[in-house]
């Protein structure tokens, strides 16, 4: 700057030639108070006169920063400003784990606007081999005498899953169309990079033989939880979507049940919520099977509350609660099911593949199949007969005479 010109005003600045081609820099304000040039630089004159214009624009309206954020500094801002007030408890709290424990290690010094497709193919390539036990210190952070595997120099090799790489790349990705939104970037490098689908691995559901084995020994047991199971096999609900029931969702003269609460984990919390869906807030009719176990657990309860006297809590007026009124956790039910499966001695299978069993289960209670039809259109259960087809009708009838039995008597 000449002496005589004395301090440059706000957005003044000049172009210059630049390493072949063109740069030029504005004198701007910082979010901080402070003085500084701010550069940007092109192939032509015209083009960099462009920027440079509105880069004059930018400092008269206020304070600019001149330097890109870094990655880690815009997935908070976005986590904090963008995912927290607008999106579900559950989708924040899934993409801040990621983003803490997958991108914010590997990516986070670079800056946003130099992150390239290469920086994230190789950081998925890395992800995949970088064991997360060593990673976050998980042995590390066990009592001096129990550490037994990466503090003790034994390398555990817990290695990330394919949902968890997918996970990740899916959390960067939505951040990055934010970013592209906001005009901080003007391309979303994560949404170019192929992530290899996680392999199902394919689990045959249990035939109505092995449903009603399962339930008969869950009968015969008094299981707290036996009504429970016969929602899940009969309906096709899902785990939140059983344990959200309130006593008011039941109709028992009616015989219908009305689906529209959840119990979620987020984090910390347990959250009792409403569905989402709209369109499930018809009522599902209840099979006598489902009536009567729902009747048995009302009288459990009733024996609980009377069993815990000042211990007991009520929350939400839930069906399914603990022997002290508190609801149930999602993670222990599904734990609570293999455990029986285990003790009925049938084969475990996960807790949601329960639901390809519920439209054989059905026919083979002899449900209407207009009522069949209704629940299974809930459920968004083809009508599969596969299950039903592959036991012979004696073993089925035997099996569902069991639970009948049961259940004292009668048919259904």
């Amino acid at each position: 700057m000449g002496g005589m010109s004395g301090k440059r005003g706000n957005g003044e600045g000049s172009i210059y030639p630049y390493k072949g081609g063109y740069a030029a820099y504005v004198w701007v304000t910082k979010p901080d108070g402070k003085r500084a040039r701010k550069y940007s630089y092109g192939k032509t004159r015209e083009e960099v006169h462009e920027k440079w214009l509105n880069l004059h624009a930018e400092a008269k309206k206020g304070p600019v920063a001149t330097r890109h954020r870094t990655v880690t500094a815009f997935l908070t801002y976005w986590l904090e400003s963008i995912v927290k007030p607008n999106l579900a408890p559950l989708s924040y709290v899934s993409y801040e784990g990621y983003v803490r424990l997958y991108i914010g290690p590997h990516l986070g010094t670079k800056r946003l606007d130099k992150l390239t497709v290469r920086d994230v193919r190789e950081w998925l390539t890395k992800l995949a081999a970088v064991c997360q036990c060593c990673a976050q210190g998980k042995d590390t952070k066990r009592s001096p005498a129990s550490r037994r595997c990466c503090a003790v120099g034994e390398c555990c090799e817990s290695f990330p899953s394919r949902r968890v790489i997918q996970g990740s790349r899916d959390a960067l990705r939505a951040a990055l169309t934010h970013a592209v939104t906001e005009e901080e970037i003007g391309k979303n490098v994560a949404s170019l990079v192929k992530v290899p689908k996680p392999r199902r691995k394919r689990i045959k559901p249990w035939s109505v033989v092995e449903a009603g084995r399962f339930l008969a020994d869950g009968v015969v047991r008094e299981d707290h939880l036996f009504a429970a199971w016969v929602l899940v096999l009969c309906l096709g609900l899902r785990r939140g979507e059983v344990l959200g029931l309130t006593w008011k969702s039941i109709d028992f003269d009616a015989g219908e049940l009305y689906v529209d609460h959840q119990i979620q984990r987020a984090g910390r919390q347990l959250l009792h919520r409403e569905t989402k869906t709209e369109d499930s807030d018809d009522f599902l009719p209840l099979p006598e099977l489902c009536l009567r176990a729902l009747r048995m657990r009302r009288a459990q309860q009733i024996g609980d509350r009377k069993a815990a006297g000042e211990l007991w809590q009520d929350s939400h007026d839930l069906v399914f609660t603990t022997k002290y009124g508190t609801p149930i956790e999602p993670g222990n039910l599904t734990r609570m099911f293999a455990l029986r499966a285990r003790r009925a001695g049938l084969r475990v299978i996960p807790l949601r593949n329960t639901r390809h069993t519920c439209s054989s289960l059905l026919v083979a209670l002899k449900v209407h199949p207009k009522v069949a039809q209704r629940i299974l259109r809930h459920s968004q259960i083809a009508m599969t007969m596969e299950v039903y087809a592959e036991a012979s009708e004696e073993e089925v009838r035997a099996a569902i005479g069991k639970l009948s039995e049961a259940m004292g008597g009668g048919s259904g």
